[in-house]
């Protein structure tokens, strides 16, 4: 059904749970596509044993040239980029497989739904604590609340996991190199599909998948993704998912319509070229 890509930098335990998860609790038989970045906690020999679809570098390429490199090896007709310190829960596939019985296009961006451990004022995620580390992990507990777990729909679809159609994957080009290693790498990818006519960017209320939070991100050496952003495309970030992609609001409608055309846009389009300019 999907080709299922994951980058990895030494994150064993949870990039064992991770696809784990995706082989217990899946509905559908997904093509499994792993990136080992370094490899050196035993992650490139575990997916060799496991007989994994892999690429892998000696060191850590970041996220973008990784999941590109991944999705060189995709069979299916979708792409689903998943981190390795998330767990999919059970009926996550079939909700996403759902909704794309209800588009009439295959350029879109759909994206599952986040279960946080910390509240992050991020609107797109359900806060439920079951543990910061693989041997922390309180599955059954996860388990046992999923049935009374509710989100709706919501707008603004941008981080993983998203799925998008093989073919507009290849045809905007994938994650752009120069935001290597990753910061602000989704919502690049978000305004290059965008620009190509995407304007279904979904958040699917009941494809739950657990997030562990920042396990790679938070060692590694930032890149200034929010100024490359604003230089690239001549708005700041918060700009585009406020009143493009509208983030976080209920999805009353599947297709986003143009921006409306007020004073507080042209402000802040205004304001961001003045920055932009500003260097």
């Amino acid at each position: 059904m999907f080709s299922i890509i994951i980058p990895t930098w030494n994150n064993l335990a949870l990039l064992q749970l991770c696809v784990r998860s995706i082989r217990d609790n899946s509905a559908f038989a997904h093509q499994i596509i792993v990136h080992v970045n370094d490899g050196s906690d035993g992650s490139l020999a575990w997916v060799r044993e496991q007989g994994i679809t892999h690429t892998s570098s000696p060191d850590n390429i970041g996220i973008c040239l990784a999941v590109n490199e991944a999705a060189m090896h995709a069979t299916q007709d979708y792409i689903l980029y998943l981190n390795d310190d998330m767990y999919c829960c059970p009926g996550w596939d079939t909700a996403l497989a759902d909704k794309l019985k209800q588009l009439d296009t295959d350029l879109f961006m759909l994206s599952g739904t986040m279960i946080e451990p910390r509240a992050t004022n991020n609107p797109c995620v359900v806060v439920g604590d079951y543990g910061t580390e693989a041997h922390t992990f309180d599955e059954a507990r996860l388990l046992a609340d999923l049935p009374n777990m509710r989100k709706p729909d919501w707008l603004g679809a941008t981080w993983p996991p998203t799925l998008v159609s093989k073919r507009w994957w290849f045809k905007v080009g994938g994650y752009s190199s120069e935001f290597s290693p990753g910061m602000s790498s989704d919502n690049d990818f978000s305004m290059k599909l965008w620009h190509a006519g995407c304007r279904v960017f979904l958040g699917v209320g009941n494809s739950f998948v657990y997030h562990f939070q920042c396990k790679s991100t938070g060692k590694v050496k930032k890149n200034d993704g929010g100024r490359q952003f604003l230089m690239k495309w001549g708005m700041r970030q918060s700009v585009f998912d406020r009143y493009y992609l509208r983030r976080g609001q209920p999805a009353r409608v599947i297709k986003l319509d143009e921006p409306d055309d007020t004073s507080e846009l042209r402000w802040q389009l205004l304001r961001s070229r003045i920055k932009r300019a500003l260097g």
